[in-house]
């Protein structure tokens, strides 16, 4: 059996069977990062990995600056939708010997300027021969009190479904451009606690379905509801991916308050409500209002597809 024919999330699955795990993991394999902590602290621990592969993230012609953003601000997006702040990073960097030294230099610079962005301490890392394209791997901790930490299986049927931004046509530009919605995240798990939040790396079609399953429960959304980038579809803003905004389900009590208050401190970044958590339809932890199916293969990136 070929990993084309499982996909990237079964694959991920028949991997991480029976991983050893102590007490202190709070969150393994599953969310958005690992949670590490013990019932006395008043900090848990966040830990999150992140690649970026030419010819898969980037193009070999993408501005180097741009790629060391995007490398670094892909892991800070992920310790935000668990409620947390980033703070050590280690970089591993895989490179061909012919390549030229401006172009590494400059990669580097644009994640020092991520890591200055969000208070980010880059304390190491490996290099390495590659026989191919140049590669990233980024390894990130954070940190989050530990009644604010957000995990995708907190949803509630009922709950109300918002996403931060607009979605759709990143590969324009914005897969390297993208703002991880740190501060946002803070307010939020501070302000107007999310029962559960991730980031959407590879599309609303593809990471809806994920928190509905992590929560047990199902979804539906509008098409019509939903936030878009200029020139952009409904069906781009639940395939095209690498949109780096925040998806979460909230109590349906707290909507009108929160959308108030959200104008008033980010008057310039949209919150939009896109649907709401249902009751499992049978089997699937997915349905969807337009009757197309956002949970099928078409939607969303999926590596081994």
């Amino acid at each position: 059996m070929k990993l084309s024919d499982l996909g990237e999330d079964r694959v991920i699955a028949e991997l991480t069977k029976k991983l050893p795990l102590s007490t202190e993991v709070k969150v393994g394999v599953g969310d958005d990062c690992a949670v590490i902590g013990t019932p006395r602290d008043k900090q848990w621990e966040l830990l999150k990995t992140d690649s970026l592969i030419e010819g898969v993230h980037f193009t070999k012609d993408a501005d180097p600056k741009r790629v060391g953003w995007k490398a670094l601000a892909r892991a800070i997006s992920d310790i935000a939708a668990m409620g947390g702040l980033p703070k050590y990073a280690m970089i591993t960097l895989a490179v061909s010997p012919e390549e030229e030294l401006a172009r590494v230099k400059a990669i580097y610079s644009g994640l020092k300027q991520a890591a200055r962005r969000f208070n980010v301490s880059i304390v190491g890392g490996e290099t390495s021969r590659s026989l191919g394209g140049l590669f990233l791997s980024i390894a990130l901790t954070g940190v989050v009190p530990k009644g604010e930490c957000v995990l995708r299986s907190g949803g509630r049927v009922g709950n109300a479904l918002y996403v931060t931004g607009r979605l759709g046509g990143s590969i324009r530009g914005k897969h390297l451009s993208f703002i991880p919605r740190v501060e946002e995240a803070r307010w939020l798990v501070t302000n107007f606690p999310p029962n559960a939040m991730m980031d959407l790396s590879d599309g609303l079609g593809a990471d809806l379905p994920r928190l509905a399953r992590a929560s047990g429960v199902g979804f539906e959304i509008a098409r019509e509801s939903l936030p878009l980038n200029p020139g952009c579809s409904p069906e781009d803003a639940l395939k095209d991916g690498e949109d780096f905004e925040l998806l979460f389900a909230i109590a349906p009590s707290k909507t009108g308050t929160l959308e108030k208050a959200w104008k008033e401190r980010f008057p310039k970044l949209p919150l939009t409500r896109i649907g709401q958590l249902v009751a499992k339809n049978g089997k699937a932890a997915d349905t969807e209002a337009s009757s197309t199916n956002p949970s099928n293969s078409k939607y969303g990136f999926d590596h081994f597809a």
